[in-house]
């Protein structure tokens, strides 16, 4: 996935979820570079205001922080600039990256007030891929996988559910995601299995595992993940 002027719908050239501002219409030939170095003031301005969320370390912004900047200071931002500044900054490599780790989006104040959608965070997982992928000969295919893996069991959704959600357009891509989704339902399959065996035995982890020939870390790591997935689907929408 690589960037587009929407920041929100899928095509081949999607970033994830911006809920900054509405995206900036095309520039024709303006490169990349020149919207970058355009944007420098506003994005310095904003890391005076915001170190807390534009840093050393990004931080997923709520939606509609665009709207919330032009309240907050009107008569130091002008529309146009901060939509386009705002724009490189979701585009950034730096903030893909924090919208992948599925931390909470922030407002102004730092105050975690929503989580990252499913969909954005596979959206910059698949973004990020694809730019590492550009820059190597190794095959990266291994680790997205593993990373949409994780990023579905983490979504607390179910398979159906979450191929509706993130709705792949590549075909490469879709491919990937279905064997994630595979290797993700044999894995809980087996971890709901051995848990709910844990569960009915009444013994602790190392009495469980020495009755049934497993390792103590498997039986403490299948209760801890299918505690997670109960938590994480009770708070999906």
């Amino acid at each position: 996935m690589t960037t587009s002027t929407s920041l929100s719908s899928e095509t081949p050239a999607q970033t994830p979820a911006a809920p900054e501002a509405p995206a900036v219409k095309s520039e024709g030939k303006t490169s990349l570079a020149d919207r970058k170095q355009s944007a420098l003031p506003v994005l310095e301005q904003l890391f005076g205001f915001y170190p807390h969320l534009f840093g050393a370390e990004f931080l997923p912004l709520k939606r509609g922080i665009f709207q919330d900047l032009l309240a907050r200071h009107p008569e130091v931002f002008q529309r146009d600039s901060l939509k386009a500044a705002l724009a490189v900054h979701a585009r950034s490599t730096r903030y893909l990256q924090c919208v992948a780790a599925a931390k909470a989006r922030h407002d102004l104040d730092g105050v975690a007030v929503e989580e990252v959608a499913p969909e954005h965070v596979y959206q910059a997982v698949v973004e990020l891929h694809r730019r590492r992928q550009a820059r190597t000969q190794d095959d990266l295919i291994p680790k997205l996988r593993a990373q949409l893996s994780a990023a579905f069991e983490a979504s607390g959704l179910s398979r159906q559910d979450y191929r509706e959600r993130v709705q792949p357009a590549d075909e490469a891509i879709a491919a990937v995601l279905d064997e994630a989704l595979s290797e993700s339902a044999a894995r809980i399959a087996r971890q709901e299995a051995l848990n709910k065996a844990f569960e009915a035995s009444g013994k602790n982890p190392r009495e469980f595992a020495e009755m049934y020939g497993v390792q103590e870390r498997d039986v403490i790591k299948s209760a801890l993940a299918c505690k997670r997935r109960a938590q994480a689907a009770s708070a999906a929408p």
